[in-house]
């Protein structure tokens, strides 16, 4: 098995990515590969991957563990994936969003193709990188959003 941790610092409080990482729907906004993902029950989704252009659909299994700070998740079927997101508050308005995914590379070789050894390890890095971002991204974008627009100053009169 290999292991990739990794991390990224979002401007949003610890609330807001928990609430995010929840919405299974949104998953193809920022796994790369996801098309399409259903929560199925309450630990249970389906997720519809593209794999060399085709789609195949995973089943997941996702719990949570430490009072909202970590959700872990594996795969039920065929490939053997699993892995874990944990939320450190940095204070009240930033959290530091930490991924760890294990995997068999040769698995993953099998399943999707492409390198082998060091390039894979580095496609699946830049993979949850770039995942990592959108994460950012997103969660940043619905924080800013539900405050609203800035208050204009008030003149004077």
């Amino acid at each position: 098995m290999s292991t990739l941790e990794e991390q990224i610092d979002i401007d949003a409080p610890v609330l807001a990515a928990w609430e995010q990482l929840h919405r299974v729907h949104d998953y193809p906004r920022f796994v790369a590969g996801v098309r399409s993902a259903h929560p199925r029950g309450r630990n249970l989704a389906h997720l519809g991957v593209e794999i060399a252009g085709t789609e195949r659909g995973v089943e997941t299994e996702i719990t949570d563990h430490g009072r909202g700070r970590v959700m872990a998740w594996r795969t039920l079927d065929g490939l053997d994936l699993h892995g874990a997101f944990a939320l450190l508050p940095l204070d009240r308005e930033h959290t530091r969003v930490q991924i760890r995914v294990e995997y068999d590379p040769e698995a993953v070789h099998e399943v999707f193709g492409g390198p082998r050894g060091f390039a894979l390890a580095g496609a699946v890095e830049r993979a949850v990188r770039a995942d990592l971002e959108l994460f950012r991204k997103l969660v940043e974008a619905r924080v800013a959003a539900a405050q609203g627009p800035p208050a204009e100053p008030v003149k004077d009169a």
